[in-house]
């Protein structure tokens, strides 16, 4: 499957969320941003079952974190689908807003160098994926590559 990344954010972030977007498209990735869906109009289950389903045709999950995300109840909704469906998950902190202490554990970024340092680990860890595909490990590819793509990125972003 190739890269598409899901953005999940509060509404009140959506012009961030959009130049985030721009920035992954502009080099090379496929991203599902719900600003330009019109099925977003449904709601509770519908509604729920319709991001599901977005998601699933997603690879990853970049959530934009900031001081309104506290009071959201999508993005960790939407941060616990991912991590269930072994999706690779990073945040974007945007602003001065800090880490959420649950999200600690997955990569953040905060700047453009940060942005930038996803992309090269995401296209990485698609190809390692690919290439165990290939060579017969498809049952246990993704996991691989979603072990490997939060360890990488973690690192090259001098997290613990």
């Amino acid at each position: 499957m190739p890269i598409k990344v899901f953005i999940s954010h509060k509404k009140e972030d959506a012009e961030q969320a959009a130049a985030i977007a721009r920035h992954l498209t502009v080099n090379g990735l496929s991203v599902y941003l719900d600003v330009i869906d019109a099925q977003l109009a449904k709601s509770g289950p519908d509604l729920a079952d319709y991001i599901r389903d977005q998601m699933d045709k997603c690879t990853q999950l970049l959530a934009v974190i900031s001081a309104q995300t506290q009071a959201s109840w999508w993005v960790p909704w939407e941060i616990g689908v991912a991590t269930e469906k072994e999706r690779f998950l990073a945040s974007f902190i945007s602003g001065n807003a800090s880490v959420p202490e649950f999200l600690v554990k997955w990569p953040y970024l905060r700047t453009q160098a940060d942005l930038d340092k996803y992309i090269k680990e995401s296209k990485r860890a698609e190809l390692l994926v690919e290439d165990r595909v290939q060579k017969g490990y498809r049952t246990t590819a993704r996991a691989h590559g979603f072990r490997s793509f939060h360890t990488s990125l973690k690192a090259s972003l001098g997290q613990p």
